[in-house]
């Protein structure tokens, strides 16, 4: 029963990231920009009512070609470790493309 509601939380916790993470990438360079050395944290509510505590930090993965990096970070907030961080990223060129992918 306990390995159902952690896998439970888990996929609810991967929806919300997702979630996020699609967010962010629909934003444009220069608004992406605005965000360096910013970190965000925040809280959503799950359509089932758990809160998840969600991080964006924004940072140059390369200086040089001034690509970004964005990771969005996201746990149970619990302070139980049901589950460690989930995270997902993407780096972003000056152009608006994505490296990598």
């Amino acid at each position: 029963m306990i390995r159902r509601r952690d896998d439970e939380l888990r996929a609810e916790a991967q929806e919300i990231l997702q979630r996020q993470i699609d967010r962010l990438r629909q934003m444009s360079y220069s608004e992406l920009c605005s965000q360096i050395g910013e970190p965000q944290a925040f809280e959503v509510e799950s359509p089932s009512g758990r809160v998840f505590q969600v991080e964006v930090m924004t940072f140059w993965d390369d200086k040089r070609t001034r690509d970004l990096r964005v990771i969005v970070a996201i746990d149970d907030s619990t302070g139980m470790g049901v589950f460690d961080y989930l995270r997902d990223s993407f780096i972003m060129a000056p152009d608006g493309s994505f490296i990598d992918e």
